[in-house]
């Protein structure tokens, strides 16, 4: 079948199960067509190795022992670590560096027969809203490849983009899945943080971190999430010992008497104008359904860039002393001793945005300014998630633009770093007080770029989410529509 590669996660894993195709047809499919890396998606490719899970699924599938996913392709993010391939996330640091296991989050896919393709690009260690920052080159929008494709999981939602896998693996530090699946016109979750395990996956800010899948559709997102949650407290403390749960059961329920929260706070000054019609246009089609939109505020939503790029820099800034050159990942040639070996490995290995976080993180945290900075953030995060929680008195879910404006032009914020932080507003919000998020295509700008509705639920309410965006998604098409050229 040639258009294999248009196919859903649903729609594949349907004629793997009936054996109208093999799971090696498959692989071989998306292999072609990742020849020669389009969009600079991947940092790591091993066909041998995707052959050889296709052909121990083709088994399973031929004896009756086959998973849910069994046969259907995925890719990971490459913060994800792995034995099969190698896991830099996007950093010089990490150049060749093989992981001697599997991240849960892998494991537990491959467990649900899923096939490896390979490693995506990704800003280095997760840090960045473009996916500019990667050591190892830009990864470009399939849209329109002079722009970015968002970060930092920027290179899971080309790759699910432009059709070179039907799913990706991400993660959601401040809205790195769910800014990049809206500018590259996918879907993609964030579940209630500790859902996924977050062992083996290389750590940005610890308190943060979420993995979460990407996918075409709000139905493949609940596959894949479903395989990839779970409690793993016995490998990460983070994680919450809770039963895993089918999130498909109840994606067909009625949205009748939905009540929609709209936040006045993410309509005002500073929204594009074509971002602002593209998400009203989605909103109004929830009343059709049934749903009700509902005025609220979530007042210190702009408080929330100073207080993540406080917080998340100073665990990063822990997080990341680990590479210096000792057990494994870059060291300097020459140096002179201990300290100079740390400091040019250091000096070598990281980007400037990862230096500029760590410097920042380590400011914050130093004797003096813990009161002033860290201490204060962190009393105003939980003033954030108190915001949520009342505004869920009046609501079941809340609705927005997933960014101000659609993906930017490559280099157009090269020398204003804070420019690219300004673009997490939105997402910032619900990543501190750990609430599930999701954005789910809504439209096209101006210039025919993609447009994301971000849905934000309350914990553990991934189900009601993934139900209101499959239900946006029988009304519209935006999720079929897919970049010019596209083969």
């Amino acid at each position: 079948m040639s258009d294999l590669h248009n196919l859903s996660v649903k729609a594949l894993a349907t004629l793997l199960q009936s054996k109208e195709v093999s799971a090696v047809e498959v692989a071989t499919r998306f292999l072609a067509r990742m020849g020669g890396n389009p969009h600079n998606a991947f940092l790591d490719i091993d066909s041998e190795v995707t052959l050889a899970q296709a052909r121990a699924s083709d088994a399973k599938l031929a004896d009756g022992t086959a998973g849910p996913l069994e046969g259907v392709p995925v890719a990971h993010k490459d913060v994800f670590v792995t034995r099969d391939f190698a896991t830099t996330a996007g950093s010089k640091m990490l150049s060749g560096y093989r992981s001697p296991f599997d991240a849960t989050v892998v494991q537990r896919l491959r467990t649900a027969g899923m096939v490896t393709l390979g490693k995506l690009n990704c800003d280095e260690f997760a840090m960045g809203s473009a996916n500019e920052n990667s050591a190892y080159g830009p990864v470009q929008n399939p849209w329109d490849t002079a722009r970015v494709p968002g970060g930092s999981s920027g290179g899971s939602a080309a790759a699910v983009a432009a059709g070179l896998a039907p799913a990706a693996t991400g993660t959601d530090t401040g809205g790195s899945i769910r800014q990049p699946a809206s500018f590259c016109g996918i879907t993609g979750i964030k579940p209630t943080y500790g859902r996924a395990s977050r062992y083996g996956m290389i750590a940005y800010a610890s308190s943060l971190d979420q993995a979460g899948p990407m996918a075409r559709s709000a139905e493949d997102c609940a596959l894949l999430l479903s395989a990839m949650c779970g409690g793993d407290i016995d490998r990460d403390s983070t994680s919450l010992d809770i039963p895993t749960e089918d999130f498909s059961a109840s994606l067909n329920n009625s949205l009748e008497g939905l009540r929609i929260g709209i936040p006045k706070e993410f309509f005002g000054e500073g929204l594009a104008a074509d971002v602002r019609a593209a998400v009203d246009g989605a909103l109004r089609e929830y009343e059709k359904l049934g749903a009700k939109l509902v005025p609220i505020s979530l007042p210190r939503t702009e408080l929330s860039i100073p207080v993540y790029y406080i917080i998340a820099p100073a665990e990063a800034s822990s997080n990341l002393s680990r590479f210096d050159g000792v057990k494994f990942g870059h060291r300097a040639k020459d140096y002179t001793d201990l300290v100079d070996m740390y400091k040019k490995t250091r000096a070598e290995g990281f980007g400037n945005e990862v230096k500029r976080r760590i410097m920042t993180g380590a400011y914050v945290l130093s004797h003096g300014y813990y009161d002033a900075y860290y201490l204060q953030a962190q009393k105003i995060r939980r003033m954030i998630a108190d915001d949520f929680q009342n505004a869920f008195k009046q609501c079941d879910v809340i609705a927005g633009p997933v960014a101000p404006s659609v993906a930017w032009k490559f280099g157009e914020n090269a020398n204003d770093p804070v420019a690219d932080y300004l673009a997490d507003i939105f997402t910032l919000p619900a990543s501190l007080a750990g609430l599930p998020g999701m954005s789910v295509p809504a439209g096209f700008g101006a210039s025919g770029m993609p447009v994301g509705l971000q849905l934000i639920g309350n914990y553990f309410k991934e189900a009601q989410l993934l139900n209101a965006a499959h239900r946006l998604q029988q009304a519209t098409d935006f999720h079929l529509r897919q970049p010019e050229g596209l083969q």
